[in-house]
């Protein structure tokens, strides 16, 4: 196995939340065009109410036109990460945390996409008043649902939580709580 290098790069089409470009790799004589998605990173919120409830959304997504429950989270547009994390959590569910703590980092699909999702864990929450949304989320519907963390993996076997971001800071959090035990 020997890593490829980008020998060229242009961008095909940009848009503002990803762009496409289109590239030549080569190693020794070998050459192959491939194209990747650029878009910036993400953050995921895993936000834990003082009676021990995990809080997640619900909203519409377009691309799959359908219903999804997930964790808080949105485009990191400031760094550090964790800035975006507590900028998400407090417009799409009202709530600011006192304790922040950074879960991990997965790269959601790396054979065409070149960011990284951070998954951060919020608690000692509490809300703030009415959050300053954005012009950008204007047309974005919220729901917000209290579960016991007991209660995500039977939703995720029904196939009440199917979102690969979701399941994959599902999975990094569910880590933590089993290496805390």
């Amino acid at each position: 196995m020997r890593p490829w290098n980008t020998i060229s790069a242009e961008t095909a089409f940009r848009h503002p939340l990803f762009s496409i470009e289109q590239r030549l790799i080569g190693r020794d004589e070998e050459r192959r065009n491939v194209i990747s998605i650029a878009s910036d990173d993400w953050v995921h919120v895993v936000p834990l109410l003082p009676d021990g409830r995990v809080l997640l959304v619900r909203q519409w997504r377009y691309a799959t036109s359908d219903f999804y429950l997930e964790f808080p989270g949105g485009v990191v547009e400031e760094a550090p990460a964790q800035g975006a994390a507590e900028r998400e959590l407090a417009e799409e569910t009202g709530y600011r945390a006192n304790r922040w703590q950074e879960l991990g980092t997965v790269e959601p699909n790396p054979a065409i996409l070149d960011n990284r999702l951070t998954v951060f864990l919020a608690s000692d929450l509490e809300q703030i008043p009415e959050p300053e949304r954005p012009p950008s989320d204007d047309d974005e519907e919220i729901e917000l649902v209290a579960l016991d963390p007991d209660e995500l993996p039977r939703r995720i076997a029904a196939g009440e939580i199917r979102h690969a971001l979701m399941l994959s800071s599902y999975l990094l959090w569910d880590l933590h709580r089993r290496n805390r035990a």
